[in-house]
This record gives C-alpha cells, structure tokens and sequence, in this order.
C-alpha cells in the first residue's frame, strides 16, 4: 500500500502537518515545536534549543542540526551556536541534562551555508573553515577524522551520491582564475576532476542524483560590459571521474535564471536569456536535446519520476506554469494560473503539484493550493501569515509510476469554494495601451520576441542614435573642430543609423518633421535676402545669438553653462533685467563690440574700389587660419557678454571670470594671425 502524501506549514502561530489526498485532514496532536513520527503523530523527542532560526534533518533523519544566533558568554568566549542533535538517541557530551540529545557542537558565525552537509548513507559529515573542510564520522562530531586542505577555499558541496566526493570552489585571487576541484573521500592528494574558468566571485554547486556529473553555475557581482545591473552568469559541466569538463553555450544572450538535474540524473533543463527567456534541455554532454517556446518563465523543475516537468515564471512574473509530458514528445499538457506563488513543489507520487504565498515577500493573501498534474485544483487553503511549507519527503519508489493523469480526482470542498469565488474576466486583459494607439496594429518595436517582435539586445551602454530595440531619436554625433564624417551608400553617416521613413513614424512625429522643415526654409529664404540687402559701405557682422552663445538661456530666463556640461538654473536678477532693457532701448542698433560694424567711411575711402565681401556661414568653408579667427571672434563676443552682465549686477561663477580674464589673450592671438579691429 502506498504511504499517503503529507505536507507541513508553519505560520505565525501554529504548526501543522497534514494529509495529502485524499482526505486533506490535518494530523492531531501536531500543534508543539517537537519532533513528530509523521506517520503516526506520536512525539518521538524534545529539543531544548531556545531562539533557534535554521534547523535542518540529515538525509536518513537520525540527526537534526540546528543554528542559533552567534553570541558570547561572560567570560567573553563565543558560544557554540551550532548543535547537532540525535533524533531517537545520544549520549552525554556536556554537563547540562536538558541536552543530553546532543552529539555535536561548533562555532558557526555565518548564517550562510551553516548546515554540515552529509554522506547519502550519513557514514561523514563535513563543514568548511578557513583554508580547509573537516570531515568528521556522524558518530564522533567531537574529533576531526580527515581535512581536505584547500588555499582561498570559499563553499563546498558533497556529492549525494554513493561515490563519496567532494566538490570545493575557490574564487579568483591575484590575478589567477577560479577553480572547482573533485576529490574522492579520502584520496585528497590529487583533485580526480577540475575546471579554472575567470568571471566568478561566488557559485552554486549542482550535483545529479547518482552523484556522476556536476553542474557549475558562476556569477560575478558586476558585468564589466555593462548589460546587466545583476552580474553575469556562465554554466559548466563537469564529469566526476575527470573523462568530460566543458563550457555549456547558451544561443541566447541574458542571465541564466534557473537551472536543474532530472532524477534521473540523464539530463538537465536551463531557463535562460532575456524575457521571454529560452528553456532548454541537455544530456550528460551539455548537447541540446529539445527547446521549449519562448515565454516568461524563469523556474523549472522535474517530477520525481522524471516524467513531466514544470516551467513557471514567478516573482515579478505572472506565476503561470506551463506542464510538459517528457515521455509523450515533450506535449504540453495544461498552463496553470499560480498568481504571487513563492513556493512550488511536485508531491512525492508526482501527481500533485504544490504552491503558496508566504511572509515575509507578501502578507496578504498567503494560503496553500495544491493543483493536479492535469491543471484542476484540487485543494485550497487560506493561512495567516504564513512563514514556510513543504511536502513529507518521501522516495518516489514507494509510488507507481502509473496512470498518473487518469483518473482526475475529485477536488475538495474548500477547492469548489475557492473557485466559485474567482470572477472570470469578460475579455482577456492586454497591455494599457493610450487612446491614440487603440485599435491600430502594435508595432513591432513593442511586442515580445514570443509575439512576433525582435529580440532584445543590450549594448552595454547608453549610445548615441537609434535606441535599443528602435527606441530613441536618431542623433546625429559631431565633435566639435572636427571634419565631418563621410556619408555611405544608404545616406548615413559612419557610425549613426539610417533615418528612419515617414512610414514608419507616427502622425504626430510627421506632422512635427514638417514644422521643422518648414521652419528651416523660412530661415534660409530670410538668412538669403539679408545679404542681398546689405549696404555697400557696412562690413556686414553677425549679431550674437542666444542659440549660438556658450552662455545659453532657456524660456524661464535661466542660465544654462555649456562650458560646465551641465545645467546651472538659477534665476536673472530682476534690477539686471531692467539695466539691459534699458541699455538696449539707448542702442537699438547695438553689435557685438569684438567687431566696429556699421561705421561710415571716409570720404576718400568712399571713391575707393571696396574690397570684394562676401558672407560665410560660421561652419562652412575658409582655410583653418580663417577658422580660428573665427573661433576666437566667438570667444571675444562670450567675454563682452559676460562683461555686461556682470556690470548689470549679476553675480558670475569662477569658471566665467576665469573666461573673461583670457581676453588679452585671445587678442593677442587675433593679431598675431593678422587680425585687427
């Protein structure tokens, strides 16, 4: 007969244990923190830890480890805030006979990775310190039986197979590569698998069931090529006995979200890339058995007997889980709705999917929902402030692996309940999409590389043009001073994009093109007939401009300083204001002083032949003599601006006055070039 599924939960204030289908009845006299026959519901023992924050089994359940908050004494020694404890048995190791269970006890600081880690047959135990991980025998915590000797060794992770090995990381150091090392227990001389690969600050160690091969995810804590805020992630695979190590290439650019063994210790499944994320299954050779469809998800897991298998997207993902039957051509068999899900677990019968909400990631709503591997929901339960829960681990040889979709089992009343609760929306709620762009097309510039749009693709860095994925106005890149780039074939200019067709902007944008164009035809018709106009007897000279100005003003009469790069607001005085109203109202006719225009000449210089003059736009054409002189006429018409407006009160920055103080020198550089006033 098989043994019924169980599951556990922990709330605020309660425990309970609870059997699965199909009855769904909690088992009574399971309301103390103790140890409980699960079976039965009989209290096997008693702890005495107090505050006690991480506790965990080994894999056999004979001994139970527990984590407590470092602390110290009087005498101001650290307290051993790691015990373990024998479930059904012990012996004495201290004077105190409310602990007369514990076997073990050690100073462990770190919360992190603070269990020992077990043998499959519970024969060694290991933890790490520095420069080393000590192996003791279960049955004598109190000696150290062996020391695998390591420099720089940060984690480590013991195969949960029948080999007894050992898998170490050390993090790069100095320049040298970081490395993951296998070692057969006790043969620690020489390392029978390993692997040096750079990029990797810290790494999680995955080992296949049987205990053969091992998966290797690194991580950085920063991407030097900036795409991404979170670190960049590599994949490794390495065979136990040393015959197979290699790279796993991803086709696929982004972060790798989940990765996971098969029980049958045959093959893993990867969900990686950029959402929608890729999911793809691989054999022991890291080759690509089968690609699942592009969709946010970013969680997989295997059903105990390794036939479906679950892909899921939770966290800031809508929670939905899509089951795949692996022995029937990877057919999907249903899409789950599991909104604001934080724990998914498969039932040790693999019938039964299970998932909750807990505190602290979200507080309301926290309950347990148990779904059929067939997609129906089958039980619900709704719980206070639920902290954790889990399925009774259980072997998944104790169950058939059997006609495991039929028969669908009646679900259970609060499951009717619940669902004749849930309002089934009217029509299926798309993306906010504004009025203007309701009932057009949606670009594909804005659908998801599943829907038909392009991929996603981070350059690293904000760029000039084209925006990522077709984002942004195209800009157009000058450096000042220099020569402008040549235009290829297509009409672009080396290094900026193509500008993009009318037919590809929106109303609003064609209608703002033609202003612009428009715009600039009116100037240059105006720009034409001023020079036609101009007098014979006046050197004609351009007036500064606002546009033009390194000291530039906006609409609100705020400064903005070019020279700074960046945007000094701050309001004009209002008594400069009225000084320069009325200074321009004295002199309608005013010029810039760096050029004495608009003077008559005398009357021999009149019966003169005048020079030819003609008018040059202030970028185009004249050798690069006359560029300078141009550069620093600008320069010289900056200095009188700042000039007067320092004499209508306005108080300068020293960058400003520093300006202003270079103006013999740029005279004298005028002249040297042959320029006079």
């Amino acid at each position: 007969m098989a043994v019924p599924a169980q599951f556990a939960f922990r709330t605020a204030k309660i425990v309970g244990l609870v059997d699965a289908a199909p009855v769904y009845q909690p088992l009574p006299g399971f309301e103390r923190v103790t140890v409980i026959d699960a079976a039965v519901g009989l209290v096997v023992t008693a702890l005495s830890a107090q505050n006690v924050f991480e506790l965990g089994f080994s894999p056999l359940g004979s001994f139970i480890i527990t984590w407590q908050r470092p602390s110290k004494d009087a005498n101001g020694d650290a307290v051993k805030n790691l015990k373990v404890w024998s479930v059904l048995q012990g012996r004495t190791t201290g004077p105190e006979e409310d602990e007369h269970n514990v076997v073990g006890r050690f100073v462990q600081k770190s919360q992190t990775g603070w269990n020992l880690q077990y043998t499959y047959d519970e024969r060694y135990c290991a933890r790490v310190v520095s420069n080393e991980v000590q192996l003791y025998e279960s049955g004598d915590l109190g000696n150290v039986w062996n020391k695998l000797r390591v420099e720089g060794v940060a984690d480590f992770a013991v195969s949960p197979g029948k080999n007894h090995s050992i898998a170490v990381f050390v993090p790069e150091r100095k320049g040298q590569p970081a490395a993951v090392k296998v070692y057969n227990v006790p043969k620690f001389s020489i390392p029978v698998s390993q692997k040096n690969f750079f990029k990797g600050d810290k790494v999680q160690l995955k080992w296949n069931m049987e205990g053969t091969e091992l998966i290797v995810l690194a991580q950085t804590e920063v991407d030097k090529s900036g795409k991404s805020y979170y670190g960049e992630t590599t994949l490794y695979l390495l065979s136990v006995n040393g015959g197979f190590d290699s790279r796993i290439h991803l086709d696929k650019d982004g972060p790798i979200h989940d990765v996971t063994w098969s029980p049958n210790s045959k093959e893993f499944g990867v969900v990686y890339g950029y959402m929608p994320a890729k999911t793809t299954l691989f054999d022991v050779r890291a080759r690509a058995t089968h690609d699942f469809a592009l969709a946010p998800r970013n969680t997989i897991i295997f059903s105990p007997h390794s036939r479906f298998v679950l892909v899921a997207g939770f966290g800031n993902l809508a929670g939905q889980m899509d089951i795949y039957d692996l022995e029937k051509n990877y057919q999907k068999i249903c899409t789950v709705e599991a909104s604001n899900a934080s724990v998914c677990e498969w039932s040790p019968d693999g019938k039964y999917i299970l998932t909750a909400t807990t505190s602290p990631r979200l507080r309301v709503d926290n309950g347990v929902r148990i779904w059929h591997v067939a997609g129906g929901l089958v039980y619900n339960e709704d719980l206070q402030e639920l902290y954790h829960v889990t399925w009774r681990p259980q072997s998944s040889m104790a169950h058939p692996n059997d006609n495991l979709l039929h028969p669908a089992p009646i679900p259970h009343t609060s499951a009717l309940a619940f669902l004749g609760k849930v309002k089934t929306p009217s029509k299926p709620a798309g993306a906010y999409r504004p009025p203007g762009a309701r009932g057009q097309v949606t670009p594909l510039a804005f659908k998801r590389e599943d829907e038909g749009g392009a991929a996603y693709v981070s350059n690293g860095s904000l760029s000039l043009g084209i925006g990522v994925n077709g984002f942004g106005k195209p800009r157009k890149r000058e450096v000042p001073g220099a020569e402008l780039a040549p235009e290829d074939s297509n009409g672009a200019v080396a290094g900026n994009p193509v500008e993009v067709g009318d037919d590809q902007l929106s109303k609003a944008a064609i209608k703002n093109k033609k202003k612009r164009e428009s715009k600039k035809a009116k100037d240059a018709a105006e720009k034409a007939t001023g020079s036609t106009l101009q007098p014979d007897n006046v050197i004609p000279a351009t007036v500064p401009s606002s546009s033009h100005s390194p000291e530039r003003r906006d609409r609100n009469g705020h400064e903005r300083n070019q020279s700074q790069g960046r945007l000094a607001t701050r309001p004009r005085s209002s008594q400069g204001q009225r000084d320069r109203r009325r200074s321009r109202e004295q002199q309608p006719n005013r010029l810039a002083p760096a050029l004495k225009t608009n003077v008559t000449l005398p009357a021999q210089a009149v019966n003169e032949p005048q020079p030819d003059l003609t008018v040059t736009s202030p970028g185009g054409g004249g050798t690069p003599q006359d560029k300078k002189v141009r550069a620093l006429l600008k320069k010289l018409r900056a200095i009188d601006d700042l000039k007067m407006r320092r004499a209508g009160g306005e108080k300068l920055e020293g960058t400003q006055i520093k300006k202003m103080d270079t103006e013999d020198d740029v005279r004298r550089e005028l002249e040297i070039l042959g320029w006079h006033e």
